[in-house]
């Protein structure tokens, strides 16, 4: 059964950093496009960072030059790193897989989501 866990979340004020985490298990990591993506309150979930199996890395606009994804294939993590973080980050983060880069991906046909992780920006 694959489960994907996120952790790392919580409340910074305006400018900090927080780094998620989603530790991966029950399907083959590296065959896997990872990808982060995250829900305000009141408005669509939007995808934030991915990562294709290939390595290919995009970012959303808002995000691009603040956010780091990364992932450890031996540990079966992803992970974002997020600096300079501004109130508008303020959202549920949630980890996703797909066999498919995730961005390629109708989110509600994405194969797998994590639970999701809270993350507060006040300033």
């Amino acid at each position: 059964q694959a489960q994907l866990v996120e952790s790392g979340g919580g409340s910074v004020q305006t400018g900090g950093s927080l780094r998620l985490s989603c530790t991966v298990s029950g399907f083959r990591f590296n065959d896997y496009c990872m990808g982060w993506f995250r829900q305000a309150p009141g408005k669509e979930r939007e995808g934030v960072a991915a990562i294709a199996s290939d390595g290919t890395i995009t970012y959303a606009a808002s995000v691009k030059g603040r956010f780091t994804i990364s992932q450890d294939n031996a540990k079966n993590t992803l992970a974002l790193q997020m600096n300079s973080l501004e109130v508008e980050d303020t959202a549920i983060y949630y980890c996703a897989a797909d066999i498919n880069p995730v961005f390629n991906v109708e989110e509600p046909f994405i194969e797998y989501w994590g639970q999701g992780t809270q993350v507060t920006v006040s300033s």
